[in-house]
């Protein structure tokens, strides 16, 4: 579905990315790595929020950077659905309105969807509440459903339980493991708590000083790899993974 190929993306003199290569097809696929290590940077440039890299970005054969405006935009909208570590909701709006937004129209098809959606998700005490009003937990599960509105084929996800309580945090991941599970979406997710990544993921993806250093099975993450992964700031994880 997804590759990038001899990725580099450079700020100044800085290298984020350093000619890194990544196919994602399905499952549920976690990037770790420890802040500044180019991980957020790979899941802007996999969103195209970012364009200004060299190497190629390729989604069902067809590189990106040879598409026009119009036909990239219709790619992108017709395979993705974001989750992001801030909500981007509307804060004014409600819960049913925000879910609503991505497809536009009010229509008895897309109504009843979002309903379901509102029930599988356990915000139907808050449907009609005004998201400003709503806990950190509550906004990542509507950011959820607003994701899935869309009908994605995959969800990019930025840090979605940065944020939250642990409580709050197994609510979430829970749901995104579910949606992966029965509705065979795919989810790419954006992550720095190691262990969340080793519970719930099929494949980890390490990245350090913008260069992929793993790419494997959760259970094939040993003490070393995230050493290296993580570099100095290792030995904290690997003693949450120990607790």
């Amino acid at each position: 579905m997804f590759t990038l190929r001899n990725i580099t993306k450079k700020y100044g003199k800085n290298i984020a990315l350093d000619n890194v290569s990544l196919s994602i097809s399905s499952g549920m696929n976690f990037i770790i790595g420890a802040s500044g290590s180019g991980k957020s940077t790979l899941l802007k440039i996999m969103s195209g929020f970012d364009d200004d890299y060299s190497g190629e970005v390729h989604l069902y054969g067809k590189n990106i950077k040879e598409l026009k405006s119009k036909e990239k935009s219709f790619l992108y909208n017709n395979t993705f659905g974001f989750i992001w570590q801030n909500f981007n909701l509307l804060e004014d709006c409600t819960v049913l309105d925000n879910i609503l937004l991505p497809v536009q129209l009010k229509s008895t098809v897309d109504r009843k969807q979002a309903e379901k959606l509102v029930c599988d998700l356990k915000l139907k005490n808050v449907v009609n509440k005004q998201v400003k009003y709503l806990s950190g937990g509550q906004k990542q599960r509507v950011g959820i459903a607003r994701a899935i509105m869309q009908k994605p084929k995959m969800i990019l996800c930025d840090e979605p339980i940065a944020s939250l309580d642990p409580k709050a945090s197994k609510v979430i991941m829970d749901q995104l493991k579910e949606i992966n599970q029965t509705k065979g979406i795919t989810c790419l997710v954006n992550l720095h708590q190691v262990d969340v990544a080793i519970k719930y993921s099929e494949r980890i993806i390490g990245v350090s000083g913008g260069k992929i250093v793993y790419d494997g099975p959760a259970e094939h993450l040993t003490k070393e790899i995230i050493q290296q992964i993580y570099q100095s700031s290792a030995n904290d994880l690997i003693m949450d993974l120990q607790r």
